[in-house]
């Protein structure tokens, strides 16, 4: 109960970051785009209300009964949900021309973070876009830094233990620089607690 909550929260601070990533992302009317660990469906919605045809998955099927409400709510027939692990995608190599993942790489184990930026690059087509929206490393020294710190504590000591060794391995800079493509875009977010890369698969 204490995830979702802080989930619906974080919902409510990001919601200009959704908009953001369409833009972003150079997301086109019709494009095919997947977004991983897509928690309540925030992101998948926005990408479904620019003519985008979105499918969210989430391993966490308490947190998709919401998404599924979500998305009823909004009547949009473009965007679906289905319950899936991100470190083991279950689609065809090549297959969207986007793949999108916000704030779920830093709460995974070291392992399971390089798993899931390998899926993503499998399975997004050649010369089609990576989304990757997460912490910056290193937090700024700000009251925004200490109030992620205290967020990231509330939601449990895994997901707390995760976010430290995320923070101590670099970040999504060294991540991304070991596991993908030239970057093509990058700009920092939400008072530079949040950076957003955008990736061309060559």
């Amino acid at each position: 109960m204490i995830i979702l909550n802080l989930q619906i929260l974080v919902d409510s601070l990001l919601s200009d970051v959704r908009k953001f990533i369409p833009n972003f992302a150079n997301m086109q009317v019709g494009d095919v785009v997947l977004d991983l660990c897509c928690g309540t469906g925030e992101q998948v919605l926005e990408f479904g209300r620019n003519g985008i045809t979105a499918t969210g998955i989430d391993i966490n099927s308490n947190i998709l009964k919401i998404a599924l409400k979500n998305k009823a709510k909004s009547k949009l027939e473009n965007v679906s949900f289905q319950q899936a692990d991100a470190t083991n995608l279950p689609f065809q190599d090549c297959h969207f021309d986007c793949v999108s993942i916000s704030f779920g790489l830093h709460d995974k184990r070291k392992t399971a973070r390089e798993k899931i930026v390998s899926e993503m690059t499998r399975v997004v087509k050649n010369n089609g876009t990576l989304i990757f929206v997460d912490f910056q490393f290193p937090l700024p020294a700000n009251i925004s830094g200490l109030v992620v710190r205290g967020i990231e504590f509330l939601a449990g000591r895994g997901h707390y233990h995760n976010f430290k060794d995320y923070l101590k391995n670099g970040g999504i800079n060294t991540l991304l620089n070991a596991k993908t493509p030239k970057q093509v875009d990058r700009v920092l977010l939400k008072n530079r607690i949040a950076t957003a890369i955008r990736i061309v698969k060559s």
